[in-house]
């Protein structure tokens, strides 16, 4: 039987990174209401967020011999955290009229997690908020892609 989807109807991949900050859900909602939102539910495009996760090894570190015992509950409140993203990033969309979106949490480094996840689905956007300094800001350097970045007066959207 064929795809429900054929290949001249097929839309163009667009992903989103988010975290559990404010200028990841602002690219969001910056993204939702620029590309998605006025011609819901017929977008564009075909919405992906993706959240990494980090592993409790990294978050813990070298914490020393009882870091063992703390990996369980550093573990269960990523997944908490996660979800509570995952979900936050649901209802947006939802209230944007958007609900043909696909949200992921994928563990890792969000460089790697993202990297990753616009090869797997073939995206044609990527789309990260970013407060100018820390992993994002790395990660606009280890792209081998032009970089656009778009400002807002309140947060910059990369």
């Amino acid at each position: 039987m064929a795809n429900t989807e054929t290949e001249t109807e097929k839309k163009p991949v667009m992903i989103v990174g988010i975290d559990d900050s404010d200028h990841s859900f602002y690219a969001l909602e910056w993204t939702l209401d620029h590309f998605l939102a006025p011609s819901a539910p017929n977008t564009p495009f075909k919405l992906i967020v993706v959240h990494s996760k980090p592993s409790p090894t990294s978050a813990v570190g070298f914490a020393g011999p009882g870091a063992a015992d703390v990996y369980p509950f550093v573990d269960s409140d990523l997944k908490k955290i996660a979800a509570r993203v995952a979900e936050k990033a649901k209802e947006l969309c939802h209230s944007k009229s958007v609900d043909d979106v696909l949200v992921e949490v994928v563990e890792g480094d969000a460089r790697n997690v993202l990297c990753e996840a616009v090869d797997r689905h073939h995206a044609t956007m990527l789309v990260v908020g970013s407060h100018g300094y820390g992993a994002i800001k790395r990660y606009s350097s280890f792209l081998l892609i032009e970089l656009h970045i778009i400002r807002s007066n309140l947060y910059s959207i990369t």
